[in-house]
């Protein structure tokens, strides 16, 4: 299949095999964050969601890092408002939502510098996968100022409270080995096989039902908002639902048939 590419002014949006890959593409500021990007990236998430043959979306950045947080050439010249840096940050915390909130799995492809910002709409994505060489880390409160994104809702669910309190309190980088060990990343990846080893995952993670990895990203994501009780009702009613798709059908014909199931998200 043909790749599908459209280049905004701060990021390039690949589509091949029912996959969305959004690349940051300001390579020459090691992808550092302004508001078009984020203005950018949200326009290629709503595309990718909305494209019922889209079953999955990858992050990453051109160039040597993935994001090393907000261009900070533009906070010095001291020009916005304090108005216009609220709408700056509100921008961040409506990326990392939507990452955060889409209906399709998200993976991070963290290939270099992943840092504030950066680290933020990682955190946000349902998987991380870095290279050996890459970096993660959240320096907000080294240099006076707080992290956004849901990181302090989000975090702790992934790595624990008190793993969650050295990374942000201490602001450490770490590597893609200890992301990997304490649960953050779910694997690390050899530099020179990153980008073939991303396609795979994501090919794997893209070849589930798509309806049924909905209903799986909304559960897990909200673990505690209905209680236990609520939890049950809840996948009962998305069984109820999937029982009712043609992929339903289509996954037990192929379990039968023992061949691969091939869905089609109806």
């Amino acid at each position: 299949m043909m790749a599908t590419v459209k280049t905004l002014e701060t990021v390039v949006c690949t589509t091949k095999n029912n996959i969305t890959e959004i690349c940051f593409n300001r390579p020459h500021r090691l992808n550092a964050v302004v508001e078009q990007l984020y203005r950018d990236v949200l326009a290629c998430l709503d595309s990718a969601e909305k494209d019922n043959n889209i079953r999955a979306i990858v992050l990453r950045g051109e160039g040597r890092a993935f994001c090393v947080g907000a261009d900070m050439k533009e906070h010095e010249s001291g020009a916005r408002s304090l108005e216009q840096k609220k709408d700056y940050l509100q921008l961040a915390n409506d990326v990392c939502r939507r990452i955060f909130e889409c209906k399709k799995p998200v993976i991070a492809a963290v290939n270099g510098y992943a840092l504030g910002a950066g680290a933020e709409m990682a955190v946000a994505a349902d998987f991380i996968l870095m290279a050996q060489s890459a970096q993660i880390g959240f320096p907000e409160i080294s240099i006076g100022t707080f992290l956004g994104g849901g990181v302090t809702h989000i975090l702790p669910n992934i790595v624990g409270l008190t793993q969650a309190r050295r990374l942000i309190f201490i602001g450490e980088k770490i590597d893609g080995k200890e992301a990997k060990n304490i649960g953050l990343a779910v694997d690390v990846l050899p530099d020179e096989m990153f980008e073939e080893s991303v396609n795979v995952f994501a090919n794997l993670v893209a070849s589930k039902a798509p309806l049924s990895m909905m209903f799986a990203k909304q559960q897990l994501n909200n673990p505690n908002a209905k209680g236990f009780r609520g939890c049950l009702d809840t996948e009962l009613e998305s069984i109820v639902s999937c029982m009712q798709t043609k992929d339903w059908q289509e996954g037990i014909d192929a379990f039968v048939e023992k061949r691969s199931p091939v869905f089609t998200g109806k």
